[in-house]
């Protein structure tokens, strides 16, 4: 068991969240829902408090803590994928704010940020040889969505720096 659990605060919305994530994140399921035994600042007794869910074998909890804190992206959550289809279908389903994606990063209709990144991309920008890291680098930074296809490329370009 981790001793550690990312707690999410949302406004209301904790359960829709978790059965959002649920239908569209790997490894992903609500594990429990729990509903306040009295009345507390944003809610009556009754009301759902807090939902277990995990992603990934992550385990975090949705707090349904009212609008006085909001997600913003000084926190975001990484998703690294295998392929194309896998980083398309995740941004795809996960992105709510199309002005807000760059380089990997999107929001989802909650609020919360998420960085969908391919598994080639952080071995190619962490390449030993420093030109072809800074080559795919350069690459990503110009991207909204990741194209795995562009970054091969500039991967393997010839170094033009020389």
């Amino acid at each position: 068991m981790s001793k550690i659990t990312a707690c999410l605060w949302f406004d209301g919305q904790a359960e829709e969240a978790a059965n959002f994530y649920a239908a569209h994140l790997p490894n992903a399921h609500v594990d429990a829902v729990h509903r306040s035994p009295a009345d507390y600042p944003s809610g009556k007794a009754g009301d759902v408090l807090t939902v277990e869910f995990t992603i990934a074998d992550q385990k975090f909890v949705g707090l349904n803590g009212g609008p006085h804190f909001q997600f913003n992206e000084a926190v975001s959550f990484q998703i690294h994928t295998e392929d194309q289809a896998e980083t398309d279908r995740l941004t795809n389903a996960l992105s709510a704010v199309p002005e807000a994606e760059q380089c990997g990063w999107i929001k989802d209709k909650f609020g919360l940020s998420w960085q969908i990144v391919p598994r080639i991309l952080t071995e190619h920008v962490t390449d030993s040889d420093p030109a072809k890291a800074k080559r795919v680098m350069e690459a990503m930074m110009e991207m909204k969505r990741i194209d795995i296809a562009a970054i091969e490329r500039a991967y393997a370009a010839e170094n033009v720096d020389a």
